[in-house]
């Protein structure tokens, strides 16, 4: 089993996996409507992929993160993650998230929201305590919205409603002075906030 950042190839399999996941009704979710006709981040999207005994890939596992508003504050929305039926609870899903909230923090984004379980979520530092004066453009329970912080403070006083990034853009990629270099992520001080095996174990 790899992990590697998506490419178009994998495409269809992304998206056979994810029918066999949640169903056709999930394009009427309202987070859907926040990711129509947006390009998602494709530094941040990757796939799990593992290989049949003819040496076919075969995709067992996909996360993918899109560019959002929240009022005038841009940040990223994790969503969809999928993984194969066969490998659910074995901790694939987890490594998906870990690997790609330090690819965010290496990268310079500052926060994340999603709409999920709380309890499997929490692990990863997801509260809804980030994001409680926030508001999403249709139904969805609001117990399920979540924020993290990838840099401290970077929810503070963030409210509003949750929308589509404006068809110009804002600075939505980071300078690259705020940019965490690659061997920070493995230095001693940042131990403790890495989303490692130990951090984010149930």
């Amino acid at each position: 089993m790899i992990i590697t950042v998506e490419q178009p190839k994998h495409a269809c399999a992304i998206e056979a996996l994810l029918d066999a996941s949640f169903g056709p009704d999930r394009f009427k979710k309202t987070a859907y409507r926040l990711r129509d006709g947006i390009d998602s981040i494709p530094e941040l999207n990757l796939v799990a992929i593992d290989h049949d005994e003819h040496g076919h890939e075969v995709l067992r596992g996909t996360i993918r993160y899109w560019p959002i508003m929240v009022g005038d504050t841009p940040s990223i929305m994790l969503g969809p993650i999928a993984v194969s039926g066969d490998l659910q609870g074995g901790g694939l899903g987890s490594k998906l998230i870990r690997m790609s909230l330090n690819k965010a923090v290496a990268l310079g984004y500052k926060s994340v929201i999603l709409v999920g379980d709380a309890p499997y979520y929490e692990r990863f530092g997801f509260t809804r305590a980030l994001t409680m004066g926030m508001q999403m453009p249709g139904p969805v329970d609001m117990n399920r919205l979540l924020g993290l912080e990838l840099v401290d403070g970077a929810l503070d006083g963030v409210a509003g409603m949750i929308g589509r990034v404006p068809p110009q853009g804002v600075a939505l990629v980071p300078e690259i002075e705020e940019a965490a270099p690659l061997s920070f992520l493995f230095s001693r001080t940042w131990r403790d906030r890495m989303w490692s095996d130990a951090a984010s174990a149930a």
